[in-house]
C-alpha cells in the first residue's frame, strides 16, 4: 500500500482556497487546520468533544488528553494545541454557542457526529475539489510529522506527538526531497 501524499505549501494554500468555497467552510477549515497542526487521525478528529478543546469557561486549552477509546492504538495521549491552531479554535467557538461541553466538536450537516469513514470521505471530497487526487486525510498527519522533522524536531518527540508505539512507524512518515539531500551533504566539512 502506498503512503499518503505529503502536502507542500502550494498544495496547502490550494486546499484552503477550495475549502473557503464550500458550504460548511468554517467547520471544514477548522477540521483541516486541526488535522494539519496536530497530526490527528480521522478517527481522532471525529471523536473530539468540545470539552477536549475548550475548558469550562470556553477558553482554548493548551493541551488535552485523548482517551484510549478515541485513539487507534487504544492508548491515551496528550495532544498539544499550537498558537496557530488556537487562533482557528477561538474563531470556531462562535459556532458552538448553543451546544453543551459534552457535544462533539465537529458535526455533519445533519448534526450527527462524524465517523472515521465520514471524516475520511470529507477530506477526499475537499482534496478532489482542490485537484489533489493523491491526497487523503492521512496526508495531513504525514505533513505534520514530516514538517516537524524537517524543522529539526527529534524523532522521539515526533513519536510521542503522533502516538506511535514504535519509532520505526514514525520514521516511515518522514518524507524527504532531493533539495534536502543536497543540503545535507553540504553540512559535511573537515
Amino acid at each position: 500500500m502506498s503512503q499518503a501524499t505529503t502536502l507542500n505549501s502550494k498544495q496547502i494554500k490550494r486546499t484552503v482556497q477550495a475549502i473557503k468555497l464550500r458550504k460548511y467552510a468554517v467547520r471544514d477549515l477548522t477540521i483541516f487546520y486541526f488535522g494539519l497542526y496536530s497530526g490527528l487521525r480521522a478517527k481522532e478528529l471525529a471523536s473530539l468533544r468540545i470539552s477536549n478543546v475548550y475548558d469550562e469557561n470556553w477558553n482554548v486549552r493548551d493541551s488535552f488528553v485523548l482517551q484510549k477509546e478515541q485513539t487507534k492504538g487504544s492508548k491515551t495521549r496528550i495532544v498539544y494545541i499550537s498558537t496557530a491552531l488556537k487562533k482557528t479554535l477561538i474563531s470556531y467557538k462562535q459556532r458552538l454557542s448553543n451546544l453543551t461541553h459534552d457535544s462533539y466538536l465537529f458535526s455533519t450537516r445533519k448534526s450527527k457526529c462524524f465517523s472515521a469513514n465520514t471524516m475520511s470521505q470529507l477530506f477526499l471530497n475537499i482534496f478532489k475539489e482542490a485537484q489533489l487526487d493523491d491526497a487523503s486525510c492521512h496526508s495531513l498527519r504525514r505533513t505534520f510529522i514530516t514538517e516537524l522533522a524537517h524543522k529539526g524536531v527529534n524523532v522521539r518527540v515526533l513519536q510521542q506527538l503522533s502516538g506511535h508505539s514504535h519509532l520505526n512507524t514514525t520514521m516511515r512518515y518522514i518524507d524527504y526531497n532531493p533539495k534536502q539531500l543536497s543540503n545535507a551533504v553540504e553540512l559535511m566539512t573537515i
